[in-house]
């Protein structure tokens, strides 16, 4: 369904969008939640929404479906304060925990109902799941995992940018035909828009046809899963990664030193994810994690595309490698040539000496 414009957006010649799709205007995030919390892709999304939907002379509106007993109406409020001018939301029991089939039918009912011009999801579990179903239901074309999204000047259409050919590329793909266009982004593509708890917005209570005995699965508990380690790699503020340019898996524990004495999070390229150093959780890049910390330390990865779309709206990248045309330094903001298995060792010290120094000052 997706019609990928080859012509870079602005210089195509005048799209005259069919008679019949003009009615749809707005620009929607569905607001993510799960057991009392709001997933934060969903602020970053309204970010993104409200930029798009000004462009386009348009309405924000976030979309929360829940039980009846759930905090609905609190999200909506930070909803509009992180930019929304209104919400849709549906209260039926069948919407309490996530399944696909009640939770597409919803959706998917919201909007034949009030027709949006575009429709934006998290890249999550849940929303990866919905995203695919809903634009399948709906015929229309989904852009999964955009790294980018602006409104095309000629067409007026959503250009959504994603990595393609394996992170070598970027496309820009807009759906001319079909509406609503829809995407996914990733956590922390986006960046948090500024939380504005004066404004307020609408609330508008939709209805929805759903009978729990048409809907072929059931949630019957949910059991977390008490093996699962805890990475919270999306949301750390320092980040320190490793490369295969530390050789070897033991050298890997330098990485682990340096973070363990920042209080940071331990990240990865794929290279060392797929030779079994460390887990999955900690790969950051395309087929990873994205990431925004305040810090981004970088020993022994080269750069590559695949991995600098995961990294590259860090605050501050720091970066330390043998080679000195490696690529990361053409995006790093400080940049240090020379063998990481030497140098992690003299940070962890100096920062170890300097975090000493001054909690024996504060004593």
């Amino acid at each position: 369904m997706n019609d990928t414009v080859k012509k870079p957006a602005g210089r195509g010649r005048n799209f005259d969008l069919p008679e019949h799709l003009k009615a749809y205007k707005g620009v929607w995030v569905f607001i993510e939640h799960d057991r009392g919390h709001v997933h934060p892709v969903s602020w970053e999304l309204l970010g993104a929404a409200r930029r798009l939907a000004d462009t386009l002379g348009a309405t924000v509106s976030g979309v929360l479906m829940g039980g009846p007993d759930e905090a609905l109406d609190d999200f909506a409020r930070d909803a509009w304060a992180f930019g929304a001018d209104r919400c849709h939301v549906v209260r039926d029991p069948a919407l309490k925990g996530y399944r696909n089939e009640p939770f597409t039918r919803a959706l998917t009912e919201l909007v034949h109902r009030h027709q949006p011009e575009i429709v934006l999801l998290g890249a999550t579990t849940m929303g990866r799941d919905l995203a695919g179903s809903v634009a399948t239901t709906l015929q229309t074309g989904l852009t999964a995992d955009c790294t980018e999204l602006n409104i095309d000047p000629a067409t007026r259409a959503l250009a959504a940018t994603r990595p393609t050919f394996g992170g070598s590329l970027y496309c820009t793909i807009m759906t001319l035909a079909y509406r609503p266009q829809m995407a996914t982004v990733r956590p922390r593509v986006m960046s948090l828009p500024r939380r504005d708890a004066t404004r307020t917005g609408t609330l508008v209570e939709d209805a929805v046809h759903l009978v729990e005995a048409e809907i072929v699965t059931k949630l019957l508990d949910f059991i977390p899963d008490a093996s699962r380690d805890t990475v919270n790699l999306t949301y750390a503020d320092i980040i320190v990664a490793g490369g295969k340019g530390l050789k070897n898996p033991d050298n890997f524990a330098l990485v682990r030193d340096l973070a363990r004495v920042l209080g940071a999070e331990v990240g990865a390229s794929r290279p060392v994810v797929h030779a079994g150093w460390v887990e999955a959780e900690r790969q950051v890049g395309q087929s990873g994690k994205t990431v925004r910390p305040k810090l981004y330390i970088a020993a022994g990865i080269s750069g590559a595309v695949q991995h600098r779309v995961g990294m590259e709206g860090a605050d501050l990248i720091v970066a330390i490698n043998t080679d000195p045309n490696a690529p990361i330094f053409d995006f790093a903001h400080i940049g240090v040539v020379g063998n990481a298995m030497q140098i992690l060792p003299a940070l962890t010290r100096e920062f170890r000496a300097h975090i000493d120094n001054r909690t024996q000052k504060a004593a």
